[in-house]
C-alpha cells in the first residue's frame, strides 16, 4: 500500500465505512445464503423495512450488493463474496485477540506461587 496514491486509498476508506455499520453487516450476513428479498432480508435481520432498503441502497451503490427483479418481486444478492473472506479475517484477528486478553486476566488472577524452602 506504500505506492498508493491518497485518491486510492480514500476509496479504500470508504469501502470500510460502508462496512462500518451493524445494520449493513447484518444485511450481508443475511444474503450470504443466497438472494433474497426485502421482506426476507427484514425478517432475517430484524431491521425496519425502511431501514433495510436504506442500507440496500448504500450496498448498491458501492457494488457490495446487486438486484434483480425476479417477476413482481425484486431479489438482492451480495456481488462480491469477497467481502465474507475480509469479515472472517476480521473476525479471526478479534478472537484471537478477545483470546489473548481472556489469557492475560487469567493470569493476573492466578494467586502467586508460594516456595517451599
Amino acid at each position: 500500500m506504500r505506492d498508493t496514491s491518497p485518491m486510492a486509498l480514500a476509496q479504500v476508506a470508504d469501502y470500510f465505512k460502508v462496512l462500518s455499520e451493524v445494520s449493513r453487516l447484518q444485511v450481508l450476513s443475511c444474503l450470504r445464503t443466497g438472494p433474497k428479498n426485502v421482506m426476507e432480508i427484514v425478517e432475517g435481520t430484524g431491521l425496519g423495512q425502511a431501514n433495510v432498503s436504506k442500507h440496500l441502497k448504500v450496498l448498491m451503490h458501492c457494488g457490495m450488493v446487486s438486484r434483480h427483479p425476479q417477476g413482481v418481486s425484486v431479489f438482492y444478492k451480495v456481488s462480491d463474496p469477497v467481502i465474507f473472506n475480509l469479515c472472517e479475517i476480521v473476525c479471526d484477528r478479534i478472537s484471537t485477540r478477545l483470546l489473548a486478553q481472556a489469557n492475560q486476566i487469567e493470569t493476573l488472577k492466578m494467586p502467586e506461587q508460594t516456595h517451599i524452602q
